[in-house]
């Protein structure tokens, strides 16, 4: 929702590897009662930002006082990705802690919170705007960015992985709980940024032109404040030569994150492929991703999806496979088959965020518990275990 200059996903030329780099959102949580607290501001203004140090993550607002956003380096390898997402989270929490509060990756509050609006003038010609809808916006995402070669490349992809973003948001859903109720969701993030008039998946473009003439027809209808807002599931940046995925919720684990977004470079690289190879994009209706995605959203891992190839109901573990499957030839050849493996059996034998803080809420009984524990788990240093839990399960 930032309108702030990206950095990452730049491919350099002459790169044999497309690189890649990911924005992080998360919420700024009092230690004790898990309220979230609107100090993003102060935060920010006590730690230094490090804006001119190219190499490391940085930090920035976001639209709402109890959140921060971590923008990362440009990232060539998997291992550099895992690094500069642990070290982002790092100085989120630094920053955090110098305002009595921590860095949180949860993609709703568990706790009931009305956020304050950062106040900027884009920000409170929004809330002017869209009333309700943004007042209660307090929700963080995970956004991953994959150098393309130009706008035809990367509408190329847009139109050749729309219908893999479901199962990715299913592997990160990171928010069961809404204003302090058990939302019957594993990803109600994805729910609740569906009130916004852009958000979702979009159809197929065919070409550059016809993207960029979709996106002129969309300002010009007057509802938007900017491009800024043309919120798809997936689009391309206004920046960077880049392909921008943003329909996944902020990852609990930083290995969960890892994982994500070595799936969308993987993604974007088989769509090229399957683009200079003269294979036709999927022939699927938004409509129909936009059921793929509330399955998604309503069951995560814990139910049945929408098969991205066949487009009917089957497990989680089947859609999963699929799209490992899809992108295994691309992930061999980048080294990167086996930590993917590793990090989607992990996500489908433990479960998601989601699950996680459905577990930590039915042996605690506390909201405040479930935000500190996943206080924890946001910088890996939870040593507590986690097991596949029934309360990760939702009815079909």
């Amino acid at each position: 929702m930032n309108s702030t200059t990206s950095r990452q996903g730049v491919r350099p030329v002459g790169s044999g590897r497309r690189t890649f780099g990911v924005e992080e959102e998360f919420l700024l949580v009092d230690p004790g009662t898990g309220q979230p607290a609107p100090v993003a501001e102060q935060a920010l203004r006590r730690r230094s930002n490090r804006q001119g140090f190219v190499a490391g993550p940085v930090l920035t607002p976001e639209v709402q006082q109890e959140q921060l956003e971590v923008v990362s380096p440009v990232c060539t390898t998997l291992q550099e990705m895992a690094g500069a997402i642990r070290e982002g989270r790092g100085l989120a929490d630094e920053a955090a802690r110098s305002v009595g509060t921590r860095a949180v990756a949860l993609a709703t509050s568990p706790v009931a919170v009305t956020p304050t609006p950062v106040p900027q003038p884009r920000f409170l010609e929004m809330a002017a705007r869209f009333g309700l809808t943004f007042r209660e916006q307090l929700t963080c995402g995970f956004h991953v960015h994959v150098g393309v070669d130009s706008g035809a490349e990367g509408v190329a992809v847009l139109d050749r992985i729309r219908v893999w973003l479901p199962v990715l948001l299913a592997l990160s859903a990171n928010s069961p709980f809404w204003q302090g109720d058990n939302s019957g969701y594993a990803s109600f993030r994805y729910q609740a940024y569906g009130r916004w008039p852009t958000s979702g998946p979009c159809r197929r473009f065919g070409s550059e032109r016809a993207y960029r003439n979709h996106v002129q027809s969309l300002l010009a209808a007057g509802v938007l404040v900017d491009e800024g807002m043309v919120y798809f599931d997936a689009r391309l940046s206004r920046h960077h030569p880049t392909v921008e995925v943003r329909i996944a919720d902020v990852c609990l684990e930083p290995e969960h994150a890892t994982t994500i977004a070595a799936l969308v470079r993987a993604l974007t690289e088989r769509a090229v492929q399957e683009w200079r190879a003269g294979t036709p994009a999927p022939h699927r209706s938004d409509t129909h991703l936009r059921l793929a995605a509330w399955h998604a959203s309503r069951s995560g891992v814990g139910g049945n999806l929408l098969h991205p190839v066949l487009n009917t109901p089957c497990p989680a573990v089947e859609a999963v496979e699929a799209l490992l499957a899809h992108v295994r030839p691309v992930l061999a050849g980048s080294g990167d088959d086996e930590q993917v493996a590793l990090g989607i059996s992990q996500i489908l034998t433990a479960g998601t965020g989601s699950c996680r803080q459905l577990e930590t809420m039915a042996n605690s009984q506390s909201l405040a518990a479930v935000v500190a524990d996943a206080v924890e788990r946001t910088q890996g240093t939870s040593t507590a275990t986690q097991s596949r839990s029934p309360r990760c399960k939702t009815p079909d």
